[in-house]
């Protein structure tokens, strides 16, 4: 569940205000994916040039921006009227993108096996007695480990 080094090929993303549930499958299959609650699209179109990532529309005004129009910025249109699990499918497929190891689901930062021990003071007791390994997000400190709820994400993953 916890990568050891970080793989810099792998293409990270931006994900406009109305795909936020995407973001978190994005990050659940591997992929460091952005999102921002409300964000309007000129300051979106501003970090996905400056950070140089794919941007992940539903908006067909804001895909017909000159900026992506143009190729400065890449992006794709994920067609509307779709499920958040169906709309990974579409990027996954649409960009060949291979399942990895996953990411924090907070904030898609890589996630770093840590020593039993050291998961302690934060893991519920009931977890920390049967689960033997944890990860800690890089970027946001969260804990992480692989319980029931990861076991359903990893068979929806499995599906694509």
């Amino acid at each position: 569940m916890c990568e050891d080094l970080p793989n810099a090929a792998a293409p990270a993303f931006w994900c406009d205000a109305m795909l936020g549930g995407l973001a978190r499958w994005l990050r659940a299959a591997g992929y460091d994916a952005a999102w921002q609650e409300g964000i309007d699209d000129a300051e979106l179109l501003r970090l996905a040039l400056a950070s140089g990532r794919i941007l992940l529309t539903a908006d067909t005004r804001l895909a017909d921006h000159g900026a992506i129009r143009s190729g400065r910025i890449r992006a794709l249109l994920v067609p509307h009227g779709m499920g958040k699990f169906d709309q990974l499918a579409f990027v996954v497929r649409a960009l060949a993108l291979p399942l990895r190891e996953p990411r924090c689901m907070a904030c898609g930062g890589a996630l770093r096996a840590i020593p039993k021990e050291s998961a302690r003071p934060e893991a519920p007791p009931r977890t920390y007695a049967w689960c033997d390994e944890f990860c800690r997000c890089s970027r946001c400190a969260k804990l992480f480990w692989r319980g029931t709820h990861w076991r359903r994400i990893e068979s929806r993953l499995a599906a694509l």
